[in-house]
């Protein structure tokens, strides 16, 4: 079977008009253009006008349980301001520590002496009033470069770290951990389940009618009615909390998994991964551009060190730190340079730990598939609460004019002869049969089987290596049309090694082989190789290999250094830094100035190849000799750089200069914002670096395009390089296909006008020396010509792009904090593959709510139409209060279960992608409910009719055959819905038992149903109102229920129209309505909208 037959026949085939379906795709693209409030495509930056009208507009029973997983805006907004009284209560408390402070000193009086704590020579308290005091000569009072002392730390090499000193440090100030607000026990969700409408009437008139009961027929009798409905109700309530109950501890984990930040820490000389809640006071930290703050502290060192403190200040102003202003604080971002820093509070003591402390960490978060599913339910439940009215005024009509009788025959109500207590009575009954077809008819459960199938799947996708930040990112996945992946450590391996060097003009083999190297050239190259880096190399004391760490190409780069006979640590402290330029992914190089022992000054740069190249004006020969660049040589090293990058290696360039130390600024004022020279550079080395395609990239990228998702590469790497990796992996197809548009470098994307953009943006595979700006450019472009976008990113500068994607996919392991936060789901592995096991579950989230959507209809639809007729036309319901609650019960809380929790398949991968503006009840999936319904409805029809003949009852009392016959009706019912549930497993699939073996909560599911209905068949007739059944009256309803496998196989035969039946029912509406001209009013509105 060809792609093409395989999505005809997918039940989430996309309209011709979808513009999202990859083809013939509108460029007025809007997000908020719909005019429904269900309709919310994007809930990523929904207004909360909107999420406040999509919950007035709902039908809803039970408020507390049915928003538990949608943003509670009370609780959003109290959030808000509990967060800028604390950050007000923070500023009032460091004004009045430093109002003392000033009158202490007025007045001469001595400061307080500081009380150790245990082995360290100060306080808790002692430390944490450095951070509330931002003048840097309050921090010399208490010692200044002594901190570190008092706290045993050596400043480069960090504390010991062994299990004794740490246990210590923790005992004496504490974890770096707060205290949180327990989970919510399972009595709460027991109380939630109480709180639904319907169920609360229904307890109402199960006590009226015990009263009544026990009154008129005695206790031993007289119980039966009102008690086993009570029961019912409260089998009902302790199902349903279970299972939120279990949803919620998911959640729970899920929640403390997103606050485990790792990072680096030095302790005894050597970088350690830690996570954020073992960082202890003491620790040495180094930190880089979109690091987060693990803790307060003090900088050591720092670079062009620039944190953001919005976070804690509510003021988005970048603080530049530094001698004069060492102050760290918690919870803040690194937005430029580098640094280290020492740990002086933690936890609790900290501004962020209480901050955190006091807050509701998740106030819930709905998705677009939520909001769509209430506006399905909502739909249902007036259906079912007109049709509920309905039965209630023809039964009481019927009953209170003498029309209803009892199994016996006799009339159940007589005018003036009737006792009021049995009349009340027989009411009661009638509302109790209203009430539960409304409970069956208004779908509560359906909205909720969004958060069990999300719950579920998150918990499967962090076995896949995917940490789901948002829920709506989850289902947004399925529709995602494109993926904008980089390319180091999600193409690639992110193992990088120096295979190839150019120095002195010529390729040197092996690219390590310090024997040719002039000593000139060999010192400069260590100098720059070992200061112009943010990452280090430790040699542990008695002996061993080096330890390098740092990014990939900061490794790569150290490691080649090391083996050209680098001694890292004695190049380091023989020079002192003056300033520093960090690597900057717009200008993508980074520079750092040096001043040496004799006074001299020395410039190193590295960077992209070509760029730092055209800097260069001079070349050191292999003997030394520092040589012009003409022509001809730059011509011959931009070969050497096209060479190694068709060969797919990242290209960097070592170059350098000299300096007078007069023209280096000495105002700290003016050396701050100096910038480092870049012209004139003198080219000592170009390497290549080899990072190598993960294996199974070049499968998963062809699933993709299988599967209708077309895979982007964009990457700062130059156009030689990206292409080569294009085509390894099988972005690219062919040679052929390496051509512009198709392949095209940032900078001309940039220089496009937006509609030349939006044109070019759909043909481009490759974009190669591409800023973080450019990959937001062209998320914009493909957004705006209607692709559901998906971006991988790992730096501080992707945030913008990952914010601004549908779904934004940060890297676990490179991507920085800032990053992360910006993301919406986390790829842990920094996989490609990972990132199609995302996609692969964000269809299957659709797919299976699609599932329980078919498998709910059926039963809600012949459930009223069997009660409807048989009420309207004998006056009697076949399925009473209890027994619609069973159903209910196996509809709602157990069929989701069974539906909502199937793993996905690679069926699933042979479809187009979901478009966000599908129907959720497709044509194919209207086809199917409809078969099934109308077969379980006529024949449970003709045997509520004439059942007593059909099933050959003659033999039986009237009262006991209407018994046996009621009995088999709800045994039949039940067994179709069961056997039902295998058929909405596949819905567009005739084998629909492929995969059920595997799938054990499904089949536990099932065999607990059957279970119980044989249980309550036979053993619970009082309760359930139900008479034994006979082993062949058995046989004939598992005969009858087995009829709707074959018929689904039949059904399946039948096509349906491409166009959905909600769009016929669209025309002939407006067919029938007077055309009305818009007024400029609702046109201004919809522009709103679409703003």
């Amino acid at each position: 079977m060809d792609m093409t037959d395989r999505f005809q026949q997918s039940p989430y085939r996309r309209q011709r008009n979808d513009v999202e379906a990859g083809t013939g795709r509108s460029s007025n693209y809007g997000e908020g253009s719909s005019s429904g409030p269900f309709e919310i495509y994007r809930t990523k930056d929904a207004s909360v006008h909107r999420l406040r009208r999509w919950r007035q507009a709902a039908l809803v029973l039970n408020a507390s349980r049915r928003f538990r997983y949608t943003l509670d805006l009370k609780k959003e907004e109290e959030k808000k301001q509990a967060i800028r009284k604390i950050r007000a209560h923070a500023q009032v408390i460091r004004a009045a520590f430093l109002f003392q402070e000033a009158g202490q000193k007025e007045k001469g009086i001595p400061r307080a002496p500081t009380t150790s704590t245990g082995d360290y020579g100060t306080s808790q308290e002692e430390l944490a009033s450095i951070t509330k005091d931002p003048d840097s000569s309050a921090l010399e009072r208490r010692g200044g470069a002594r901190v570190a002392d008092i706290l045993k730390t050596n400043t480069e090499k960090g504390i010991p770290g062994d299990d004794d000193d740490l246990l210590k440090r923790k005992n004496a100030f504490g974890s770096n951990t707060y205290p949180r607000k327990k989970g919510r026990s399972f009595w709460n969700f027991v109380w939630d389940a109480c709180q639904d409408t319907t169920l609360i009437i229904l307890i109402i008139a199960a006590a009226a009618s015990l009263g009544l009961g026990i009154k008129s027929e005695g206790i031993k009798k007289g119980w039966y009615d009102g008690g086993s409905i009570a029961l019912a109700v409260l089998i009902v309530i302790v199902f349903t909390a279970i299972s939120d109950y279990k949803q919620s501890l998911q959640f729970q984990n899920l929640n403390e998994e997103k606050q485990n930040i790792h990072l680096e820490v030095v302790r005894g000389g050597r970088r350690l991964g830690v996570s954020i809640f073992d960082i202890v006071v003491g620790d040495v930290v180094p930190l880089k551009i979109g690091d987060q703050v693990p803790a307060d502290g003090i900088l050591i060192s720092g670079h062009s060190l620039a944190i953001d403190e919005s976070s804690m200040t509510g003021e988005s102003k970048i603080v530049q730190k530094g001698p004069k202003a060492p102050f760290l604080m918690s919870g803040c971002k690194v937005a430029d340079g580098y640094g280290t820093m020492l740990v002086t509070s933690v936890g609790i003591n900290t501004e962020w730990g209480l901050l955190m402390a006091s807050i509701s960490e998740d106030t819930g978060e709905e998705t677009p598939l939520q909001v769509r599913l209430n506006g399905v339910a909502t739909f249902i439940g007036f259906v079912g609460l007109s049709v509920a009215v309905v039965v209630l005024i023809v039964l009481l009509a019927r009953y209170f004019s003498g029309h209803s009788k009892n199994p016996d025959g006799s009339v159940q109500f007589k005018a003036g002869k009737t006792k009021f207590s049995t009349a009340i009575d027989g009411f009661i009954k009638i509302f109790t049969v209203a009430v539960t077809i409304v409970v069956v008819a208004v779908p509560e459960g359906l909205p909720l089987a969004v958060t069990l199938t999300l719950a579920y799947s998150m918990r499967k996708m962090m076995a896949d290596k995917a940490l789901v930040r948002r829920l709506s990112a989850c289902e947004t996945m399925g529709s995602a049309t494109t993926i904008c992946s980089d390319k180091t450590g999600t193409l690639t391996l992110n193992e990088m090694t120096v295979v190839e060097a150019y120095i002195g003009g010529k390729k040197t083999e092996p690219p390590d082989n310090e024997s040719v190297l002039p000593p000139l050239v060999k010192s400069l190259i260590m100098e720059g190789v070992a200061q112009n880096t943010t990452g280090s190399v430790f040699v542990p004391e008695g002996g061993g290999a080096a330890e390098v760490s740092g990014s990939p190409t900061e490794k790569a780069i150290l490691q080649w250094g090391v083996n050209l006979g680098m001694n890292f640590d004695a190049i380091r402290s023989n020079c002192s830094i003056i300033h520093v330029f960090p690597f900057n992914s717009e200008k993508k190089r980074g520079g750092i100035a040096l001043k040496l022992p004799d006074a001299k000054v020395h410039i190193h740069w590295k960077g992209a190849a070509e760029i730092v190249l055209a800097s260069c004006t001079r070349y050191i020969d292999m003997d030394g000799n520092f040589i012009p660049m003409d022509e001809d040589k730059v011509t011959l090293f931009k070969e050497d750089i096209e060479d190694m990058g068709a060969r797919s290696l990242r290209c960097i360039a070592i170059a350098y200069r000299s300096y007078e130390i007069k023209n280096v600024p000495t105002d700290d004022e003016e050396l701050a914002h100096w910038e480092i020279p870049e012209n004139d550079l003198v080219l000592l080395a170009i390497v290549g670096l080899k990072d190598p395609c993960r294996s199974g990239v070049k499968d998963a990228v062809q699933l993709c395009t299988k599967a209708g998702v077309k895979v982007r590469m964009v990457t700062g790497d130059n156009l030689q390089t990206a292409r080569a990796i294009a085509l390894e992996c099988g972005i690219l197809g062919s040679d052929a296909d390496a051509t512009e548009p198709n392949v095209i470098e940032g900078k001309v994307f940039r220089a496009l006008s937006e509609v030349e953009r939006q044109e070019f943006a759909d043909k481009i595979s490759v974009m190669g020396r591409s800023s973080p700006n450019d990959k937001l450019l062209l998320v914009q472009a493909l957004r705006k010509k209607g692709h559901v976008v998906a971006v991988t990113g790992d730096g501080t500068n992707d945030a913008p792009a990952l914010h601004e994607a549908d779904i934004g996919l940060a890297m676990g392991i490179q991507g920085t904090e800032v990053a992360k936060e910006s993301s919406d789901i986390i790829i842990l592995d920094d996989n490609f593959a990972s990132v199609v096991k995302v996609v692969r579950w964000g269809r299957s989230v659709y797919a299976n709510i699609q599932k329980f959507i078919q498998f709910q209809l059926t039963v809600n639809v012949a459930a009223l139409v069997i009660n409807v007729v048989a009420a309207i036309s004998s006056g009697e319901v076949p399925l009473n209060a209890v027994q619609l609650l069973w159903v209910n019960l196996i509809m709602d809380t157990l069929g989701a279960l069974a539906l909502a929790t199937e793993p996905p398949t690679d069926h699933l991968m042979h479809r187009t992608p979901v478009g966000r503006r599908e129907p959720l009840i497709t044509n194919i999936m209207w086809r199917n409910l409809l078969i099934q319904a109308i077969y379980q409805v006529t024949v449970l029809l003709v045997l509520n009719f004439g059942g007593e003949s059909i099933l050959n009852l003659k033999g039986y009392s009237h009262e006991r055959a209407t018994k046996i016959k009621n009995t088999f009706i709800f045994n039949t019912f039940v067994l179709c819905q069961i056997f039902n549930e295998f058929n909405a497993r596949k819905p567009d699939e005739y084998n629909v038992f492929r995969g059920v073996t595997k799938n054990y909560l499904f089949v536990g599911i099932v065999g607990l149903e059957i279970v119980l209905q044989v249980i309550i068949v036979m053993f619970l007739g009082k309760f359930m109102s139900t008479v034994r059944l006979s082993w062949k009256l058995w046989l004939v309803s598992i005969a009858i229920a087995l009829v709707s496998w074959p018929l689904a196989i039949i059904g399946k035969l039948i096509p349906v129209p491409e166009t959905p039946l909600s769009e016929y029912f669209k025309r002939i509406w407006q067919s029938i309505l007077p055309q009305r001209r818009p007024s400029r009013d609702s046109i201004n509105r919809r522009q709103d909208g679409a703003d």
